[in-house]
């Protein structure tokens, strides 16, 4: 993982347009411009890192402090690289560092979303759910790490 530069905003952008649009046409909510846009409006250089593979762009992560832990947001992995350990190996980092803090992680998810079941197996659970949106919690030290 490397910090986000200003130049990776649209290739994150269309990531996220590309990963989410399954999930989000199938709750009826996708819209060309808006999934690209509301990534631009809260995008963080700050606190996204971009994810490489093999010396290419392979997705971001974005962990932001909160009052009371953190939130992991815009967790996007190209779909040739779904599935292959990648995203548990990120995410599997991820945590270590934010338990070394003793504070829990939040994070929403959308509903139906494959990506539930890897967070599940990294110990979050659900804290609230709507027809849209599946907000989740992981307290430190929950779950197993080395999945």
């Amino acid at each position: 993982m490397r910090s986000a530069e200003p130049a990776d905003v649209e290739a994150v952008a269309e990531l996220r347009a590309t990963v989410m649009r399954p999930d989000l046409e199938r709750l009826g909510r996708f819209d060309e411009h808006r999934v690209r846009q509301r990534l631009r409006d809260s995008f963080s250089l700050q606190h996204t890192s971009v994810i490489v593979a093999d010396g290419a762009f392979a997705g971001c992560v974005t962990v932001r402090p909160a009052e009371d832990g953190r939130w992991l947001e815009h967790f996007y992995l190209t779909p040739a690289l779904q599935g292959r350990g990648l995203g548990s190996a990120v995410l599997r980092t991820l945590l270590e560092r934010i338990d070394a803090g003793g504070v829990p992680v939040r994070l929403n998810v959308l509903q139906g979303s494959t990506a539930r079941r890897l967070y599940e197996r990294h110990g979050f659970t659900v804290e609230a759910q709507d027809p849209i949106d599946v907000s989740m919690v992981r307290r430190p030290g929950a779950g197993p790490l080395g999945t």
